[in-house]
């Protein structure tokens, strides 16, 4: 069976078109880093929550950490008849495009910790 698979310019373009994103990666790897956009459903989640994915009009986007587990995800989809399309490369593939991201602690946290510092100068 052939895996559909679209490149992360294109996911790009239909995130930005309002079309959602479905991260199956794990709680862990989510909360590290994840596109803003995104909608968490972890793969280890699947059997009970498949239902919840859905991609309108379009073939629902599945994103994962580099493509494995998308794709894997994406088979099952189209298997129960839910049309499905994996985001090639993954999270990697979306950070390094410059798409934007939430990371773990996020700029709240250095900049706070940036704040403490003038406080111990003289």
């Amino acid at each position: 069976m052939d895996i559909h698979e679209i490149d992360i310019a294109e996911a790009r373009r239909r995130v930005d078109a309002g079309a959602p994103l479905f991260d199956v990666r794990e709680q862990g790897e989510w909360d590290e880093v994840h596109a803003p956009q995104a909608t968490l459903v972890p793969m280890s989640e699947l059997v009970a929550r498949w239902q919840e994915i859905d991609g309108g009009d379009q073939p629902a986007m599945v994103i994962c950490h580099s493509g494995g587990r998308s794709a894997r995800v994406v088979a099952a989809l189209e298997q129960s008849g839910v049309p499905a399309v994996s985001v090639a490369g993954g999270m990697t593939a979306w950070e390094q495009s410059g798409a934007e991201v939430v990371r773990a602690g996020g700029p709240a946290s250095a900049g706070s910790a940036a704040e403490s510092e003038p406080r111990h100068e003289h």
